[in-house]
């Protein structure tokens, strides 16, 4: 079996309860397509980078499915369908992720992330200096 990763951004107008329903009403489709769905994640209420279909903000859902392509395929025919779905992204992965998303995780500082590093997988820049310039010397002009 495949592991894939999902997330789907459902309209704004619908409350937690809905957005929960129409996450399990993709987990059935995909348990009766002979996949399982490993993980749901609820990221709630966000903000969308620009305006999808006259909505500015988006309730987002995460799920980690094992299955095969046609689990995946019916899935995506399923959300295309769904007027509720602005938008999904489904990407293969060699191997589940065993903790939590970096949208789950309660950071006490916002500009980087648990290991160190910043919200972009990136190590923070070292500061450079350039008080001493050895190209230039005082007597030139």
């Amino acid at each position: 079996m495949a592991f894939y990763e999902t997330v789907f951004i459902a309209r704004q107008e619908l409350s937690p309860a809905q957005t929960e329903e129409l996450a399990k009403q993709f987990t059935s489709v995909v348990n009766d397509n002979g996949g399982k769905v490993e993980r749901t994640e609820h990221w709630g209420l966000r903000q969308l980078a620009y305006k999808i279909n006259k909505n500015k903000k988006g309730n987002y859902v995460l799920f980690h499915i094992s299955g095969n392509g046609a689990t995946i395929a019916e899935l995506e025919r399923i959300m295309r369908l769904n007027e509720d779905v602005l938008r999904f992204m489904t990407v293969a992965l060699e191997e589940l992720p065993s903790g939590p998303t970096i949208m789950m995780q309660d950071n006490d500082d916002n500009d980087s992330a648990p290991s160190g590093r910043t919200r972009s997988g990136r190590a923070p820049r070292k500061e450079t200096s350039f008080e001493n310039d050895s190209n230039t010397e005082e007597g030139e002009e």
